[in-house]
């Protein structure tokens, strides 16, 4: 199985951004841990992060061929992107939404997903191990 984990805006300042909210440490060291424990289960895992839609979009559309499924944290673009939303539906590979907070406990506009309704599942609120619960929902579905 070949997973594509892909982060959208701001998730490149993880551990400087709000560590309240979204924990102390960087994306490079939760890639790590993450690449360990697909490695463990016998998963190749990649990585991509864009601050920019259009370049989040291009790798949902290369991941047709190559991925297995899509474990997607697209950031503030959860709550306003139709196009994102479009790009999910128009692929043939399963997509799992992915946060690190739990967005029902935050702020009301962070309660609206454009993309949840064509994802396959939506994982949130349990920091980075919210990426691991995804790992393991590919697992069960294979």
């Amino acid at each position: 199985m070949k997973l594509l984990v892909l982060n959208g805006p701001n998730l490149n300042f993880l551990g400087k951004r709000e560590p309240d909210i979204y924990g102390k440490r960087f994306l490079a060291e939760i890639n790590s841990d993450l690449e360990i424990y697909a490695k463990e289960r016998g998963i190749e895992i990649y990585f991509a992060q864009s601050n920019h839609e259009g370049i989040l979009i291009d790798k949902l559309q290369e991941a047709v061929g190559q991925f297995d499924g899509v474990i997607f944290n697209p950031g503030g673009y959860t709550h306003t992107s139709v196009a994102l939303r479009d790009a999910i539906t128009s692929i043939p590979v399963p997509v799992i939404e992915v946060h690190l907070s739990n967005v029902f406990a935050r702020e009301e506009f962070r309660h609206f997903s454009y993309l949840s309704g064509v994802c396959v599942g939506k994982i949130s609120g349990f920091g980075e191990n919210s990426y691991k619960l995804a790992i393991n929902a590919f697992e069960l579905m294979r």
